[in-house]
Protein backbone atom coordinates (compact mmCIF):
# COMPACT_ATOMS: atom_id res chain seq x y z
CA UNK A 1 0.00 0.00 0.00
CA UNK A 2 2.74 2.53 0.70
CA UNK A 3 4.13 1.72 -2.95
CA UNK A 4 0.81 2.67 -3.90
CA UNK A 5 0.28 5.88 -2.33
CA UNK A 6 4.04 6.95 -3.00
CA UNK A 7 2.67 6.07 -6.61
CA UNK A 8 0.30 7.92 -6.51
CA UNK A 9 1.95 11.10 -4.65
CA UNK A 10 4.66 11.53 -7.58
CA UNK A 11 1.82 11.33 -10.08
CA UNK A 12 -0.14 13.95 -8.93
CA UNK A 13 2.51 16.21 -8.99
CA UNK A 14 3.46 15.25 -12.95
CA UNK A 15 0.20 16.01 -13.38
CA UNK A 16 -0.25 19.19 -11.98
CA UNK A 17 2.85 20.23 -13.54
CA UNK A 18 1.90 18.95 -16.87
CA UNK A 19 -1.92 20.48 -16.92
CA UNK A 20 -1.27 24.43 -16.39
CA UNK A 21 1.81 24.55 -13.97
CA UNK A 22 -0.55 25.62 -10.78
CA UNK A 23 2.68 26.16 -9.03
CA UNK A 24 4.14 28.86 -11.46
CA UNK A 25 0.59 30.42 -11.90
CA UNK A 26 0.42 30.56 -8.06
CA UNK A 27 3.41 32.15 -7.47
CA UNK A 28 3.06 34.93 -9.88
CA UNK A 29 -0.48 35.49 -8.62
CA UNK A 30 0.96 35.85 -5.37
CA UNK A 31 3.35 38.61 -6.55
CA UNK A 32 0.70 40.25 -8.79
CA UNK A 33 -1.03 40.66 -5.02
CA UNK A 34 2.14 41.58 -3.50
CA UNK A 35 2.68 44.22 -6.28
CA UNK A 36 -0.34 46.25 -6.66
CA UNK A 37 -0.84 47.11 -3.00
CA UNK A 38 1.69 49.72 -2.64
CA UNK A 39 -0.15 51.48 -5.73
CA UNK A 40 -3.38 50.90 -3.43
CA UNK A 41 -2.30 52.03 -0.22
CA UNK A 42 0.69 54.69 -1.00
CA UNK A 43 4.30 54.44 -0.89
CA UNK A 44 4.61 54.64 3.29
CA UNK A 45 7.09 52.29 3.82
CA UNK A 46 6.29 52.13 7.90
CA UNK A 47 2.65 51.52 6.76
CA UNK A 48 3.50 48.71 3.94
CA UNK A 49 5.74 47.20 7.23
CA UNK A 50 2.69 47.21 9.69
CA UNK A 51 0.56 45.13 7.70
CA UNK A 52 3.30 43.07 5.20
CA UNK A 53 2.30 40.33 6.92
CA UNK A 54 -1.16 40.24 6.41
CA UNK A 55 -1.39 41.34 2.74
CA UNK A 56 1.57 38.06 2.01
CA UNK A 57 -0.66 36.13 4.01
CA UNK A 58 -4.01 36.88 2.28
CA UNK A 59 -2.07 36.65 -0.93
CA UNK A 60 -0.93 33.44 -0.01
CA UNK A 61 -4.81 31.99 1.00
CA UNK A 62 -6.25 33.32 -2.23
CA UNK A 63 -3.28 31.68 -4.16
CA UNK A 64 -3.98 28.53 -3.15
CA UNK A 65 -7.37 28.64 -3.94
CA UNK A 66 -6.13 28.74 -7.53
CA UNK A 67 -6.68 25.28 -9.06
CA UNK A 68 -7.60 23.71 -5.60
CA UNK A 69 -11.50 22.96 -7.28
CA UNK A 70 -9.23 20.84 -9.86
CA UNK A 71 -8.33 18.60 -6.70
CA UNK A 72 -10.93 15.85 -7.48
CA UNK A 73 -12.62 17.27 -10.57
CA UNK A 74 -10.20 15.68 -12.98
CA UNK A 75 -10.14 12.33 -11.37
CA UNK A 76 -14.27 12.58 -11.15
CA UNK A 77 -13.97 13.47 -15.22
CA UNK A 78 -11.61 10.62 -15.74
CA UNK A 79 -12.78 7.89 -13.94
CA UNK A 80 -10.21 7.60 -12.20
CA UNK A 81 -11.81 8.47 -9.09
CA UNK A 82 -14.32 5.42 -9.08
CA UNK A 83 -11.03 3.35 -9.13
CA UNK A 84 -9.61 5.27 -6.04
CA UNK A 85 -12.79 4.66 -4.36
CA UNK A 86 -12.35 0.80 -4.75
CA UNK A 87 -8.83 0.89 -4.51
CA UNK A 88 -6.68 -1.26 -2.09
CA UNK A 89 -5.97 2.46 0.12
CA UNK A 90 -8.33 3.81 1.99
CA UNK A 91 -9.71 6.72 0.39
CA UNK A 92 -8.68 9.14 3.49
CA UNK A 93 -5.07 8.21 2.69
CA UNK A 94 -5.69 9.04 -1.03
CA UNK A 95 -7.11 12.57 0.08
CA UNK A 96 -4.19 13.15 2.31
CA UNK A 97 -1.74 12.40 -0.04
CA UNK A 98 -3.73 14.03 -3.10
CA UNK A 99 -3.06 17.16 -0.57
CA UNK A 100 -0.07 16.67 0.31
CA UNK A 101 1.30 16.86 -3.40
CA UNK A 102 -0.96 19.61 -4.17
CA UNK A 103 0.56 21.99 -1.61
CA UNK A 104 4.21 20.95 -2.55
CA UNK A 105 3.13 21.67 -5.87
CA UNK A 106 1.34 25.15 -4.92
CA UNK A 107 1.98 25.94 -1.34
CA UNK A 108 5.62 25.23 -0.89
CA UNK A 109 7.02 27.44 -3.70
CA UNK A 110 5.00 30.48 -2.07
CA UNK A 111 7.27 29.62 1.12
CA UNK A 112 10.46 29.83 -0.48
CA UNK A 113 9.42 32.94 -2.62
CA UNK A 114 7.79 34.55 0.50
CA UNK A 115 11.75 36.39 1.32
CA UNK A 116 11.59 37.96 -1.46
CA UNK A 117 7.82 39.44 -1.64
CA UNK A 118 8.52 40.34 1.79
CA UNK A 119 11.49 42.71 0.83
CA UNK A 120 9.33 44.44 -1.30
CA UNK A 121 6.71 45.26 1.33
CA UNK A 122 9.68 47.00 3.60
CA UNK A 123 9.35 43.91 5.99
CA UNK A 124 12.15 44.10 8.60
CA UNK A 125 14.58 40.65 8.85
CA UNK A 126 12.46 38.72 12.39
CA UNK A 127 9.14 39.56 11.12
CA UNK A 128 10.03 37.90 7.11
CA UNK A 129 11.04 35.09 8.60
CA UNK A 130 8.08 34.83 10.87
CA UNK A 131 6.50 35.03 7.46
CA UNK A 132 7.56 32.63 5.83
CA UNK A 133 7.57 29.94 9.31
CA UNK A 134 4.25 30.88 9.77
CA UNK A 135 3.53 30.19 6.08
CA UNK A 136 5.23 26.93 6.06
CA UNK A 137 3.30 25.71 9.22
CA UNK A 138 0.04 27.28 7.93
CA UNK A 139 -0.72 26.79 4.54
CA UNK A 140 -0.92 23.07 4.43
CA UNK A 141 -4.55 23.53 6.45
CA UNK A 142 -5.59 25.38 4.04
CA UNK A 143 -4.81 22.97 1.14
CA UNK A 144 -6.46 20.05 3.69
CA UNK A 145 -9.62 22.69 4.45
CA UNK A 146 -9.81 23.35 1.10
CA UNK A 147 -9.85 19.93 -0.09
CA UNK A 148 -13.22 19.70 1.69
CA UNK A 149 -14.62 22.27 -0.29
CA UNK A 150 -12.88 20.57 -3.85
CA UNK A 151 -14.92 17.11 -2.34
CA UNK A 152 -18.05 18.71 -1.97
CA UNK A 153 -17.98 20.23 -5.37
CA UNK A 154 -16.15 17.71 -7.13
CA UNK A 155 -19.57 16.85 -9.49
CA UNK A 156 -20.13 20.93 -10.35
CA UNK A 157 -18.24 21.94 -13.95
CA UNK A 158 -17.48 25.27 -12.70
CA UNK A 159 -17.35 24.88 -8.25
CA UNK A 160 -14.09 26.78 -7.85
CA UNK A 161 -16.34 29.88 -6.81
CA UNK A 162 -18.53 28.30 -4.57
CA UNK A 163 -16.04 25.94 -3.21
CA UNK A 164 -14.34 29.43 -1.87
CA UNK A 165 -17.41 30.64 -0.70
CA UNK A 166 -17.69 27.22 1.25
CA UNK A 167 -14.07 27.06 2.76
CA UNK A 168 -13.12 31.07 3.28
CA UNK A 169 -14.92 31.59 6.66
CA UNK A 170 -13.06 28.02 8.00
CA UNK A 171 -9.65 29.46 6.82
CA UNK A 172 -10.09 32.17 8.83
CA UNK A 173 -8.75 31.05 12.17
CA UNK A 174 -5.64 30.12 10.25
CA UNK A 175 -4.94 33.50 8.91
CA UNK A 176 -5.65 35.42 12.14
CA UNK A 177 -2.97 33.24 13.91
CA UNK A 178 -0.51 33.35 10.98
CA UNK A 179 -0.34 37.13 10.82
CA UNK A 180 -0.12 37.16 14.95
CA UNK A 181 2.94 34.79 14.64
CA UNK A 182 4.49 36.77 11.95
CA UNK A 183 4.02 40.03 14.25
CA UNK A 184 5.22 38.36 17.69
CA UNK A 185 8.21 37.56 15.80
CA UNK A 186 8.84 41.07 14.62
CA UNK A 187 8.81 41.78 18.21
CA UNK A 188 5.19 42.45 19.27
CA UNK A 189 3.59 41.78 22.55
CA UNK A 190 2.33 38.73 22.38
CA UNK A 191 4.75 35.95 22.91
CA UNK A 192 6.08 34.17 19.73
CA UNK A 193 4.83 31.19 20.69
CA UNK A 194 1.53 31.21 21.59
CA UNK A 195 0.06 31.97 18.64
CA UNK A 196 2.46 29.73 16.53
CA UNK A 197 1.60 26.20 18.78
CA UNK A 198 -2.05 27.07 18.11
CA UNK A 199 -1.26 27.15 14.24
CA UNK A 200 0.37 24.50 14.80
CA UNK A 201 -2.52 22.80 16.37
CA UNK A 202 -4.74 24.13 13.91
CA UNK A 203 -2.68 22.52 10.90
CA UNK A 204 -2.62 19.47 12.64
CA UNK A 205 -5.87 19.39 13.57
CA UNK A 206 -6.85 19.61 9.70
CA UNK A 207 -4.49 16.84 8.66
CA UNK A 208 -6.41 14.73 11.17
CA UNK A 209 -10.10 15.56 10.17
CA UNK A 210 -10.03 17.33 6.55
CA UNK A 211 -9.37 13.48 5.03
CA UNK A 212 -12.60 12.16 6.41
CA UNK A 213 -14.55 14.98 5.59
CA UNK A 214 -13.09 14.90 2.47
CA UNK A 215 -13.60 11.34 1.82
CA UNK A 216 -16.96 11.17 3.37
CA UNK A 217 -17.93 13.70 1.09
CA UNK A 218 -16.24 11.42 -2.07
CA UNK A 219 -18.41 8.92 -1.12
CA UNK A 220 -21.74 10.69 -0.80
CA UNK A 221 -20.99 12.16 -4.56
CA UNK A 222 -21.10 8.43 -5.67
Amino acid sequence: MTEALLALFFREIQISRRIGGSGSIGVVFFLILVTITPFAIGPDLNLLSRIGPAILWIAALLSTLLGLDRLFQSDCEDGSLDLLRIGSAPLELVVAVKCLAHWTVTGLPLVIFTPLFGLMLALDSPTLWGVVISLLVGTPALTFIGAIGAALTVSLRRGGLLMAVLILPFTVPVLIFGVSTAGAAGGGVIPFWTPFLVQCALTLGSLALAPFAAAAALRGDD
